[in-house]
């Protein structure tokens, strides 16, 4: 268990930094009004997010909150099974960025019905222009793809 104990800070990490960010956005932000950040490249903006990436399965929230959970189970029964494996530490770090911003967001549905997102970038090519994100959507991307590299070095 203590080794493990690196991977699960992650974890929390991960899940505790986008639950405070998100709860200072929600007290101190109001929605729709763009702030600007670090050299107008990088916008603060709060959005509350009904569905998955691109606003998918927006209008049916319960469904959304419902594979949201389905997913975290299965993500949380390779991670134990994962944690309890010798070395693979790339997806072990991978797999600890999933879990801790898949199940801050999956707070976020269960308590308030959607997910607080409050990052977009004002670069890069239209379509990416027009999403906004949150801290644990970035660790859910990092973390998949460490996953997947880590999958492939090991085998």
């Amino acid at each position: 268990m203590k080794k493990n104990m690196p991977y699960i800070l992650i974890a929390g990490i991960a899940f505790g930094s986008d639950f405070w960010i998100k709860r200072h956005m929600d007290r101190k932000y109001a929605r729709y009004v763009v702030h600007p950040g670090r050299r107008n490249k990088i916008l603060i903006e709060k959005y509350y997010n009904r569905g998955a990436a691109l606003n998918f399965l927006a209008k049916k929230p319960r469904v959304m909150r419902a594979l949201h959970t389905v997913i975290m189970f299965f993500v949380g029964i390779l991670y134990y099974f994962l944690l309890r494996m010798p070395g693979h530490r790339l997806s072990k770090t991978g797999a600890s960025l999933l879990v801790g911003g898949g199940l801050n967001n999956l707070l976020d549905r269960y308590t308030k019905g959607y997910v607080v997102d409050y990052v977009k970038f004002n670069f890069g090519p239209k379509w990416l222009r027009g999403i906004i994100f949150n801290i644990s959507d970035f660790c859910i991307f990092i973390g998949a793809f460490l996953s997947v590299v880590g999958s492939e070095a090991s085998s």
